[in-house]
């Protein structure tokens, strides 16, 4: 069983102390809205320094792959929570004075937030890579993509049960979950990269740019109907006068997202990585249909329920994607810059849904749902037919290894199956 063989290779203490590292990412936009509305008596200020902090996340994170790439996954992942931790102290601090500083603060909070996701996924590729075990990276990006979405309905839970004690309290804990487990994760689990002489920086080799930019893309649009879906989820429940309804609702997109990932472990290792991708684009626009339709003639949350499951493959398939193109020394950056496209994607969907909900309520959100899940599937087609017969952006052979040492620069094109 692939999961069995993943906790031989990775250790059982590797999955619980992964799981609550990533939290803080999935907790920290609500905490630091919770804590700034309360501070400041604003909606609209809170809102605006969360958007402010989720595009620094994305700026950052880049950042961050690129720091991991050059000086080592284990220095950049201890340092991280460190920087990250102190940024949550400047938050508190700053939630005492001006606007400026919060804005200011919330900004670095994001800035610093530790790259757990992606990092891991390369930790994941390194790992196998290094057993022999290369066969198993569909299993441990299947695993990730079912975490992080359970992370995302469970960080918001516990975020929003705290609130009750005390605006202050889901901040407190989210540095309390950075000290005692972001940080031990890295220090127990990152590879210890060696150093590398300046020179080596001239061979450093580039990254596939026009590949990595549909990827990029396809996670922005996978962002957008999280942002659109959120924005139905939450009108929706405005509307039937259960504002309170909308987290329960939202965990059934999460959930059914998070059981279809697990599934994708037992996928043939024949259907292609090429395949994948066309596939489940496919399929998440299907979803998407649904849950437009379902929404309005059955219920919404039926029809979220259905739609959830079409989420985790399609990205599961960009993670396998995005690990097979990008080169050995460059796995990190190539990674954060594909993830950056999620909260992109998400915060410019809840902007377009939230305008075409104020006219037409939920079925307004959900068309833009839609509308980008059928632009993801353009995207898929439009990359595979320019790479018919190429095996440059989409590649699914795995090439032969060569038998000597690598050397510093050499691409980890084929590295795993997807």
């Amino acid at each position: 069983m692939s999961y069995r063989s993943l906790l031989r290779v990775a250790g059982v203490g590797f999955f619980p102390l992964g799981f609550l590292a990533r939290l803080p990412y999935a907790s920290s936009a609500l905490s630091t809205l919770i804590l700034l509305q309360s501070s400041t008596h604003s909606y609209a200020f809170a809102g605006l320094a969360t958007a402010a902090q989720s595009t620094a996340m994305a700026v950052g994170g880049p950042a961050v792959g690129a720091l991991a790439d050059r000086h080592g996954h284990r220095t950049v992942g201890v340092l991280a929570p460190l920087a990250n931790f102190a940024a949550w102290a400047g938050l508190l601090a700053a939630s005492h004075g001006t606007r400026a500083g919060m804005l200011v603060a919330a900004t670095l909070v994001g800035l610093t937030q530790p790259q757990v996701g992606p990092l891991v996924r390369v930790h994941w590729s390194r790992l196998l890579r290094s057993h022999g075990e290369r066969q198993l990276l569909s299993a441990a990006l299947s695993y990730e993509a079912a975490a992080d979405e359970v992370s995302f309905v469970a960080g918001p839970a516990v975020v929003g049960l705290l609130a009750s004690a005390g605006p202050l309290a889901p901040a407190v804990l989210t540095m309390v979950l950075i000290a005692t487990a972001t940080l031990p994760f890295a220090l127990l689990h990152a590879h210890r990269d060696s150093p590398r002489p300046p020179s080596a920086e001239h061979r450093k080799p580039s990254l596939p740019r026009r590949p990595l930019a549909v990827m990029f893309l396809a996670m922005v649009a996978m962002g957008a109907v999280f942002g659109a879906v959120q924005t139905a989820v939450t009108v929706y429940a405005d509307t039937i006068g259960e504002p309170g309804a909308a987290g329960l609702v939202y965990a059934e997109f999460g959930i059914g997202s998070a059981l279809a990932g697990a599934a994708c472990a037992w996928l043939p290792q024949r259907f292609s990585l090429r395949a994948r991708y066309l596939t489940f684009a496919a399929v998440l626009f299907a979803g998407m249909l649904v849950l437009f339709a379902g929404a309005r003639t059955v219920s919404l949350p039926a029809a979220v329920a259905v739609a959830g499951c079409t989420v985790a493959p399609y990205m599961i398939s960009l993670y396998a994607l995005t690990e097979r193109l990008a080169p050995v020394r460059r796995a990190a950056l190539a990674m954060t810059i594909l993830c950056a496209g999620g909260p992109l994607g998400t915060a410019a969907g809840q902007a377009l849904s939230g305008s075409l909900a104020a006219t037409h309520g939920t079925e307004g959100a959900l068309l833009v749902a839609v509308a980008v899940a059928a632009g993801a599937l353009l995207l898929a087609l439009c990359a595979v037919m320019a790479d018919r017969g190429r095996d440059v952006w989409i590649i699914d052979t795995v090439p032969v290894e060569p038998q000597k040492a690598p050397e510093p620069g050499a691409p980890a094109r084929g590295r795993s199956e997807g």
